[in-house]
């Protein structure tokens, strides 16, 4: 496995991005700063050709306001494809706290799998370790894997399995000064409220079944 700096790869390289909501959201603020999407975006569309970028996350049934919903809106409008899940939020008998039940890691599993034959690399933003399984099996696809998370916190917000299963690690600290936003320059203020723009999700021919 090879740890170093995306501009290695290839200008012609066909890539996707696979974004673990939940776990990016995590770890960006366990490193103290917020994900500029729009120039998260920017940075993958420099680097190849982006065919697609999804965002995976879960939103709580019956809730009648989340503070996650301007984000997903936004993303869908902005050249993201937001894939989401309603679940169920309960009170543990043990504990009494409140939990979310929900995960979205087989469908972006699923997804992954079904795009392989059209990438050279996918770029996962997850450090959840049950996911070495599916970067195992699309590399036997011929896919190279990346996988963005951190090893710059205390404990690491990566599984190390899935650190060394991939085919280049790349740590979100490293990546700050070109996709980061101070939390204090919130979208809310600004980056919400301004127009739709839609950008291109890429090129896949109509007839391919990855939609």
């Amino acid at each position: 496995m090879w740890t170093g700096d995306l501009s290695t790869m290839s200008s012609i390289e066909k890539i996707a991005l696979f974004i673990d909501g939940s776990n990016l959201h995590a770890t960006s603020k366990a490193l103290g700063f917020d994900i500029d999407y729009r120039r998260l975006l920017g940075e993958f569309q420099s680097r190849g050709v982006l065919l697609r970028a999804f965002y995976y996350t879960t939103l709580i049934e019956n809730q009648e306001y989340s503070s996650i919903r301007p984000l997903i809106d936004w993303l869908g409008y902005n050249g993201y494809t937001v894939v989401t899940k309603l679940t169920k939020e309960f009170v543990d008998a043990t504990t009494g706290r409140r939990k979310v039940k929900g995960s979205m890691d087989v469908d972006l599993a699923v997804s992954a799998m079904e795009l392989a034959k059209h990438v050279d690399q996918i770029v996962l933003f997850s450090g959840d370790g049950d996911f070495r399984s599916l970067v195992e099996a699309l590399q036997r696809r011929g896919v190279r894997l990346t996988v963005v998370s951190t090893l710059s916190t205390q404990p690491p917000m990566v599984a190390d399995d899935l650190r060394r299963q991939a085919d280049i690690f790349i740590d979100l600290a490293e990546l700050r000064q070109r996709v980061g936003r101070d939390p204090a320059d919130r979208p809310g203020s600004r980056e919400m409220r301004q127009s739709p723009q839609f950008l291109a999700r890429g090129a896949i021919n109509r007839g391919d079944p990855v939609e």
